[in-house]
């Protein structure tokens, strides 16, 4: 089929656009929903990147903005795949049953399939296929007992895993964030010809959270 890309920059938006790919589809688009002031149902953090993705994939990418209310960030979703020449839409949708049924609405109302190549797989095998894949990510928010300013750059390679499991086992953390226990940007993924490169960041710390924001990126040449 001929889809459009659901496209946050986290790594669950960019190994589900892979997987579908995997699967014989085609890209067409890449949709990001922007919201200054945080989203119910769109992962938020460092959406300036994901231009500089949409560049590494060259793919055509659609930004629409969303005032972050639940109706805005449907209303906005349905703006940007409206007219498009598309089939269906790929979401990186894991467990959220909320993320789901708000998603599907809209799609199922413009008469597209809604393609989840994650909906409901296990979350270790998640992680370690998304990891074998090339999927190369970095976690830049922290929301979660456990998870702190130490964390905020991490790469979610196998290493980070058995640390994720380690506070799986104390205090319930998923080891795919999908409680919202952390967020991620992706640097890397087959589907990238160039991978992105943070030249400058900053880390911002409270008593319960932080956060990783990206402030200067290079896109660099593969090996």
């Amino acid at each position: 089929m001929r889809l459009a890309a659901l496209f946050s920059g986290g790594k669950d938006s960019a190994f589900a656009t892979y997987l579908a790919t995997q699967m014989g589809h085609e890209i067409r688009f890449l949709v990001n929903i922007v919201s200054s002031d945080g989203s119910w149902i769109f992962h938020t953090p460092n959406m300036d990147a994901v231009p500089y993705m949409a560049e590494a994939m060259d793919i055509p990418l659609i930004r629409v903005e969303s005032d972050g209310t639940e109706n805005g960030d449907m209303d906005a979703l349905k703006d940007a795949l409206e007219g498009l020449d598309i089939d269906g839409v790929v979401v990186g949708a894991l467990w959220s049953d909320y993320q789901w049924d708000r998603m599907n609405v809209i799609i199922g109302d413009l008469d597209l399939v809604m393609v989840a190549p994650l909906w409901r797989k296990d979350q270790s095998m998640s992680y370690d296929e998304m990891v074998s894949a090339g999927i190369d990510a970095i976690i830049v928010g922290v929301f979660a007992e456990g998870l702190d300013e130490k964390w905020l750059g991490r790469h979610l390679d196998m290493d980070t895993k058995k640390e994720l499991l380690a506070l799986n086992e104390k205090y319930g953390v998923s080891i795919m964030g999908e409680g919202g226990e952390y967020e991620s940007m992706t640097l890397d993924s087959p589907m990238f010809k160039k991978r992105l490169v943070i030249e400058s960041y900053e880390k911002k710390m409270s008593k319960d959270s932080g956060t990783l924001d990206v402030t200067g990126i290079l896109l660099e040449n593969k090996v």
